[in-house]
């Protein structure tokens, strides 16, 4: 595969990425999409809020569209692979991809980043034996499911009583757990609890439960909450490390600045989904994103102003 040429190397096979791929196959783009295999939300068992596949499961997801972009022979795949590097050229970018090293270069005219970002869990003990059962990181997605019960928001950030107001519209019965941090100061404690949240700061020493499924939640100071479910608030980063030779501009948090359009400050580079900007991370924003994004692509390339 060494230096074989396409219009758009796409790296990302998530709803963003894969969504792009399908609009610029169809469009008549040569695409190389590129894909860890690695997808963040691998712990959970089913997705919500994904028009007409409500409750499908996210490897299924991926796998149907994974099925239909089979029948573009101008769009290859190509799994369990990362890119390990890009640089510039003088018709685009060299790409150096293959599995735990380098193994081959492709050209492409234009790139789009689609790789999401990284979740960094609080520091709770047994946290990842929950997740994606009964405990989950999007409210939009899961909220719905865990309406009315006994629920937990676990975090450490700085947004975190955004969250449990947030939260709050879906149960009468949560509450907050910092963990020990100091991340919600007293009048916004007495905020909280005058809206029926309870705050509890002792850091947390077990979380309960079998199979996934938590029960309840003990902290160091010896109390124990009764708990059916809840949220996590992680930390997320972007892996940019390999745009060294033509990094972007990115923002305080580290995510990649776009414009409107999905473009970065390199020309011929893009992204979209959650490596682009913070906002709802639902997977059908990020394959709208994808879609939004290959139009760009395609009006680029040939010159034409877009209004996307």
């Amino acid at each position: 595969m060494t230096d074989p040429e396409y219009d758009v190397l796409i790296v990302g096979g998530g709803p963003a990425g894969l969504s792009a791929a399908l609009n610029l196959g169809r469009a008549l783009m040569r695409v190389l999409l590129i894909d860890a295999d690695r997808p963040r939300n691998a712990a959970t068992l089913v997705s919500h809020g994904f028009l007409t596949r409500d409750g499908v499961s996210p490897h299924e997801l991926r796998r149907l569209a994974r099925e239909e972009l089979a029948g573009y022979p101008n769009v290859v795949i190509r799994t369990r692979r990362r890119v390990f590097g890009i640089a510039a050229a003088a018709d685009g970018f060299l790409a150096e991809v293959g599995r735990r090293e380098p193994t081959d270069v492709v050209r492409a005219r234009a790139v789009l980043l689609a790789t999401g970002v990284r979740e960094q869990l609080p520091d709770v003990p047994n946290l990842r034996g929950f997740y994606g059962v009964s405990l989950f990181s999007c409210v939009a997605c899961d909220a719905w499911d865990l309406r009315e019960k006994s629920l937990a928001l676990i975090g450490e950030s700085a947004d975190l009583v955004a969250r449990a107001r947030l939260i709050a519209r879906w149960t009468s019965r949560l509450t907050v757990f910092t963990h020990g941090s100091a991340v919600i100061g007293p009048d916004e404690e007495a905020e909280l609890i005058a809206q029926g949240i309870a705050v509890e700061r002792s850091p947390i020493v077990e979380l309960r439960g079998e199979r996934g499924v938590i029960t309840g939640i003990r902290v160091a100071d010896g109390g124990d909450h009764a708990i059916d479910g809840g949220f996590v608030q992680p930390q997320w980063d972007a892996e940019l490390a390999y745009l060294r030779e033509v990094m972007p501009d990115i923002d305080e948090d580290g995510h990649l600045i776009v414009d409107r359009s999905g473009r970065t400050s390199r020309s011929g580079l893009y992204a979209a989904g959650d490596i682009a900007a913070p906002g709802p991370q639902q997977l059908v924003v990020a394959a709208g994103a994808g879609a939004r994004v290959a139009a760009v692509i395609v009006h680029d390339t040939l010159g034409v102003t877009t209004t996307h």
